[in-house]
C-alpha cells in the first residue's frame, strides 16, 4: 500500500484519546489501531513488539537491521487523536477530494504515520545496501500526558529496556508532526496544573453566612491575567520559539445555583521555552499571586513536566534531513514551534531529535481535519531517503 491507502486504513480505525474524560465509546483509546499495526508489521515479516504502557494502551515498535550498519534512526508517530466533538465531517470515513484527505487524525498525525509506514515498508522490501538500522515506533497517549513517549525513552535510558528492540539509544529520533515539510528543531514545552480556592457552603438565600469560593477565584483570575500580560517581560524568550505564555483553560465550581460554592478549580497551561527551568514555573506564579492577593489558594502538582526541544545538539541531523528534503521538493526551513511534541521526551535522554512531516498545523484538531495528499507521498520519499542513506 502507498501512503494514501495506509492513511485511509489509519483514519478508519478510531484511536481517540479521552483527554481525561470518561471514555465509554468504542472510538476511545488506541487498542484497535495497535492491533492493525501489529498485523501490518507481521505482514512485512520484520521484528516487532507490542509493549503495554497502561491498561489497554500500548506502544508498537518494529525494527529493520542491516548487517554492518553503524547508525540507527528512530521514526516516531503517535497513534492517538484528539476527540471528535463538533466535527463537521464523518471523522472515521476518510474521503479524498480536491487533493485532500479528510478525517480525524488525517493531519495530526496519522498522515505522518502513514508516510513513515510507507517508507518503512519500502525499506523492508528493498533493503538498500547503504541503509541505517531503522526503528518505527507508534506511541500512545501523546495528546494528553505523553506516557507512550516517556515509556519508549525509558527502554534505552534505563534497565527497563533490556530485551526490547530499543535496548540501546538510537542516533537520532525523527518525530512525525505536521510541519509542511519544514524541520522543527526547537519547540516549547507545557506545564499544566490545577489551582483551587476553598470557601464555606451555605444556602444562597443567606450568602453572608458562607464564603464564596468562586468570588475568591475571581480575584485570582484577574491577577493571573495581569501576570500573563507581564510574563513576556519577566521570562527570556527563544529566537525560534518566541516567548513564554500562560493561559487558564478550564474552570469549575459549585454544586447548584442556590448553594454558595465551597470550592472552585481552574486548570492552567504554562508554555516553557528552551532554556527555562520548568521547576521554577509554579513557584514563580505562586509568589506573584501571594504578593498581590489577600486570598487563600492551593496549587496542585503539575501533571505535565514542561519538557522542551532545544536546537543545541540536533543541527547535524537537521542538515542531513534538509539535504533529502531539498532533493525531493526543494528548499525548506528550519523552524521553531510554539506547540510540544514527543521529540522533547527523547531529547531529554541526550538523543538528538527533530520534527518533520506532511500537513499543516493549521489543520490539526479542526472540525474538518484534512491533509494534502501530495505531501503524503513527498514525506514518504523523504523518510525513505534519509534512512536509505544510512
Amino acid at each position: 500500500m502507498d501512503a494514501v491507502e495506509i492513511l485511509k486504513e489509519l483514519v478508519s480505525t478510531p484511536s481517540v484519546n479521552p483527554m481525561g474524560r470518561d471514555a465509554t465509546g468504542p472510538e476511545y483509546f488506541e487498542t484497535r489501531l495497535s492491533d492493525w499495526l501489529v498485523d501490518f508489521f507481521r505482514g512485512l515479516q520484520v521484528s516487532h513488539q507490542r509493549i503495554e504502557v497502561a491498561p489497554g494502551r500500548a506502544n508498537v515498535i518494529a525494527r529493520i537491521d542491516r548487517l554492518g550498519a553503524t547508525t540507527t534512526i528512530l521514526l516516531d508517530a503517535h497513534q492517538d487523536t484528539v476527540p471528535i466533538d463538533g466535527m463537521t465531517i464523518a471523522p472515521f470515513q476518510p474521503i479524498v477530494k480536491d487533493g485532500r484527505l479528510f478525517g480525524r487524525g488525517a493531519c495530526d498525525v496519522k498522515g505522518g504515520m502513514a508516510a513513515m509506514l510507507a517508507a518503512f515498508a519500502r525499506l523492508a522490501r528493498e533493503r538498500p545496501a547503504s541503509a541505517a538500522n531503522v526503528i518505527m515506533s507508534c506511541t500512545c497517549d501523546e495528546e494528553f500526558t505523553a506516557t507512550g513517549a516517556k515509556a519508549l525513552a525509558r527502554l534505552w535510558s534505563t534497565p527497563a529496556g533490556f530485551g526490547s528492540l530499543l535496548a540501546a539509544p538510537p542516533d537520532v529520533c525523527v518525530v512525525a508532526e505536521p510541519t509542511e515539510l519544514n524541520i522543527i528543531v526547537a519547540h516549547r514545552g507545557a506545564i499544566r496544573w490545577k489551582l483551587r480556592t476553598r470557601g464555606r457552603a451555605c444556602h444562597s438565600s443567606k450568602p453572608q453566612e458562607g464564603v464564596n469560593a468562586i468570588y475568591k477565584m475571581g480575584q485570582v483570575l484577574a491577577c493571573l491575567e495581569r501576570y500573563a500580560e507581564e510574563l513576556p517581560r519577566m521570562a527570556a524568550g527563544h529566537p525560534l520559539c518566541g516567548t513564554a505564555t500562560i493561559s487558564v483553560g478550564r474552570i469549575s465550581g459549585g454544586i447548584s445555583v442556590n448553594t454558595v460554592p465551597d470550592e472552585c478549580v481552574i486548570e492552567i497551561d504554562r508554555r516553557v521555552v528552551p532554556g527555562e527551568d520548568p521547576q521554577r514555573v509554579i513557584p514563580h506564579v505562586t509568589t506573584y499571586l501571594r504578593e498581590r492577593l489577600d486570598v487563600d489558594f492551593e496549587m496542585e502538582p503539575s501533571w505535565l513536566d514542561g519538557a522542551t526541544l532545544s536546537d543545541d545538539n540536533n543541527g547535524a541531523w537537521a542538515e542531513r534531513l534538509m539535504r533529502q528534503i531539498s532533493a525531493t521538493v526543494g528548499p525548506r526551513e528550519k523552524q521553531g514551534a510554539s506547540y510540544g511534541t514527543n521529540a522533547s521526551r527523547f531529547a531529554v535522554t541526550g538523543v538528538p531529535a527533530i520534527v518533520f512531516g506532511p500537513g499543516s498545523i493549521a489543520q490539526a484538531h479542526t472540525v474538518d481535519e484534512w491533509i494534502d495528499v501530495e505531501q503524503l507521498g513527498q514525506a514518504a520519499e523523504i523518510y525513505y531517503r534519509l534512512c536509505a542513506a544510512g
